[in-house]
């Protein structure tokens, strides 16, 4: 197949999509072409937006290819669909943190670590769908288990969970959104603030945090202390919830 023609197609795929296509998935409704053309014609594209200083870029996310508009112009888009990014509150944040990094992860576990009840912040992140109910702990009681999602990988631009930022850049980025917010300004994470497709602009934001809160970088640091022990008794915790 003639190399423009293939461009072509693959962008029409990705922009009807409005969500991450897998390679595999493009192969099996082009397949006349061999997986590695492919993926070399998406990147050729790619290349050709960048050359062009065009609003659009293709990311490798969630385990696929996605057409999102770039960056820079969220505010413009964000303006355009009369839509704000999502906030992350700390709680949520937090809680975000435990499970992306220490998936599967049980209830008990994630208030042992938080040392507050975290039902209502589950909650949130099941509405919300980034987290999911991965099954039941083999412990007494049988606890629920809980693990990011599809979306969680989407929302954040990573092409899976080995795509996380380590420990040490993750505390790096708590570190400069503290400073953020002590300065009076809203921190925002180092996440996409893109279009999906043409649908909706992307992006996470953080809400200013009360100094009683706990430290996402304690947190981890805690859980990374404890990689190697289970907590699976209910104690009574104060309640922390999330609306």
């Amino acid at each position: 197949m003639d190399e423009q023609r293939l461009k072509a197609i693959l962008e029409a795929l990705l922009f009807a999509a409005g969500e991450p296509v897998s390679l595999h998935r493009l192969a099996a409704v082009i397949d006349t072409v061999p997986k590695e053309e492919i993926a070399s014609a998406i990147s050729a594209l790619d290349a050709e937006y960048a050359m062009g200083g065009r609003g659009l870029t293709i990311e490798e996310v969630a385990g696929g290819y996605q057409l999102r508009t770039r960056k820079e112009l969220a505010p413009q888009v964000r303006k355009l669909l009369e839509t704000k990014p999502p906030r992350l509150s700390r709680s949520l944040l937090e809680t975000l943190a435990i499970i992306a990094y220490r998936q599967p992860v049980t209830r008990p576990e994630i208030e042992e670590l938080r040392g507050v009840d975290s039902g209502g912040v589950l909650e949130t992140l099941l509405e919300r769908r980034l987290i999911k109910i991965a099954g039941r702990k083999e412990a007494p009681g049988r606890p629920l288990i809980y693990a990011t999602t599809h979306e969680f990988l989407e929302v954040f631009g990573l092409m899976d969970l080995d795509s996380l930022p380590d420990l040490k850049e993750f505390q790096e980025i708590e570190r400069a959104s503290r400073e953020a917010e002590s300065l009076g300004v809203e921190g925002i994470t180092n996440v996409p603030e893109n279009s999906t497709g043409d649908t909706e602009a992307q992006g996470v934001e953080t809400a200013t945090s009360t100094a009683s809160e706990t430290s996402v970088e304690a947190i981890l640091e805690k859980s990374d202390d404890q990689s190697n022990t289970g907590v699976d008794s209910g104690k009574s915790e104060p309640h922390d919830s999330e609306e």
